[in-house]
């Protein structure tokens, strides 16, 4: 049996799953098929002190007695915390996860943005503030999921007139995939940093290097497009521009450090509701804590560096100058200070925007993204959407289209699409101008960019955004 069927029939995450997991094991070697196995589980879950004397259950009924014990004792807020939402008819299990969130006793306030959708723990799109702590799921899986736009000193026109120049370059400077590597290791000074802040990233250092410079998959992409800039800004004149756009994080070290310290949140709060157990935290006075933030913020200077080895190395293949370079986080933790208190806000797919702030928010391989900048609203805890937001589940979008409807979709638009599955083809997301809509108190919109030449992970690929 697997652990999800096992949290299905109601067994907590922690030392809870580690005895039924055991115990499972051995009751199989015996002989119990998964019928008995789940009508025994289910009994013990319901009344464990009945099974406390069972040579097969008895650990797992002390473990449960254990978590069912602190879990009664646990104390959260008389209120929820003050959270607002942006856009309408959002879905109703990313609100309830909000409204969860809200409930806990570390939090302060929060906000739910236009993109919003389920996720673990906190709603992807969710913004959470907390007080002297982090909450590992509330940050996400994939620590420092970050955009990158470089503008390029090339003609807009090679577009048309020389895309596999330009298809060439993205096959040649990055990799796709969840064990996409270089043989030949990128060079970047984020390798000197000290990996020694947390053993899980020590550990993995040899294979973030390996994968530095690289995609991953999901819906992470590098594409080459169009931008927009209506009025002299950023430091360009008003125009059009050749402009290369990246979508990733901190690959596989990060989703460790993100496995790893969520599994040692939930084993310090025993005591937290089966809704709330996602959102375990870590405080930061703690050595978990540090390690942690420690870690994650090492994460946030990978993915940064995984960026900038992919559009340097392309830019150079090229052969071409960089005019302009935008880029920030959204899945990530800050230090803030809002209504006078020093919070921990943690952004769950959700791009900072700080009153003159530049950031990024793409829609999908073929619909519009947008840089903007921030304006600095406090009730959004300085935040934005960090997308259009998924509509519909992969699973749904992959029994729902086909590529001939997808493709005429592109050809129209203009998009040549390299690689990508069918979970994230346009239709699976939301409206990006009614998200965009739907923020407009939040953001201003500086210019626009229309992709042309998509790559994302081959179809089949499992998902790591």
């Amino acid at each position: 049996m697997k652990t999800r069927e096992l949290n299905n029939l109601g067994i907590p995450k922690g030392i809870a799953m580690q005895a039924a997991v055991e115990a499972v094991r051995n009751a199989s070697a015996q002989g119990l098929k998964r019928p008995e196995l789940r009508t025994a589980i289910a009994a013990i879950v319901e009344d464990p002190a009945s099974a406390k004397d069972d040579p097969l259950w008895g650990s797992l009924a002390d473990a449960l007695q254990t978590v069912f014990s602190a879990q009664d004792r646990y104390i959260g807020r008389d209120e929820p915390a003050p959270w607002r939402q942006w856009g309408d008819g959002l879905e109703s299990g990313a609100v309830a996860q909000m409204v969860d969130a809200c409930k806990l006793p570390v939090t302060v306030s929060g906000a739910l943005m236009p993109d919003a959708h389920l996720g673990y723990g906190l709603p992807i799109g969710g913004v959470l503030a907390t007080k002297d702590c982090v909450i590992p799921y509330a940050v996400g899986v994939d620590i420092a999921c970050r955009m990158k736009m470089t503008v390029l000193d090339m003609p807009v026109e090679t577009l048309d007139t020389n895309q596999d120049r330009l298809r060439n370059a993205i096959e040649r400077e990055t990799q796709f995939g969840i064990g996409a590597s270089f043989r030949k290791r990128r060079q970047h000074e984020v390798m000197d940093a000290d990996w020694r802040v947390s053993p899980i990233t020590f550990q993995n250092k040899d294979k973030a290097w390996k994968q530095l410079g690289t995609s991953g998959s999901g819906n992470h992409f590098v594409e080459f497009g169009v931008l927009t800039l209506p009025a002299d800004d950023l430091g360009l004149a008003a125009g059009t521009y050749l402009a290369l756009l990246s979508h990733s994080g901190s690959r596989g070290t990060g989703a460790s450090v993100c496995a790893h310290y969520s599994s040692v949140a939930k084993a310090t709060h025993p005591e937290l509701p089966r809704e709330l157990q996602n959102l375990a935290w870590l405080n930061l006075d703690t050595q978990e804590g540090q390690e942690y933030w420690n870690a994650m913020n090492l994460m946030g200077e990978y993915a940064a560096a995984n960026h900038a080895c992919i559009h340097r190395e392309i830019a150079s293949h090229l052969g071409v100058e960089v005019l302009l370079d935008v880029e920030n986080h959204h899945n990530f933790a800050w230090r803030e200070s809002h209504g006078g208190e020093d919070l921990i806000v943690h952004r769950k797919g959700a791009t900072p925007a700080g009153r003159g702030v530049l950031g990024i928010i793409p829609g999908s391989m073929g619909t519009p993204g947008y840089v903007v900048r921030g304006k600095g609203v406090e009730a959004s805890l300085l935040s934005a959407s960090h997308g259009a937001g998924r509509k519909m589940s992969r699973t749904a979008a992959k029994k729902q289209f086909r590529w001939k409807e997808v493709k005429k979709f592109l050809d129209d638009r203009g998009v040549t699409l390299m690689s990508a599955g069918l979970d994230e083809v346009p239709m699976a997301y939301k409206d990006i101008d009614q998200v965009m809509a739907s923020q407009h108190d939040l953001v201003e919109t500086v210019a626009r960019f229309d992709p042309r030449l998509v790559k994302m992970a081959e179809a089949g690929e499992r998902p790591e955004d």
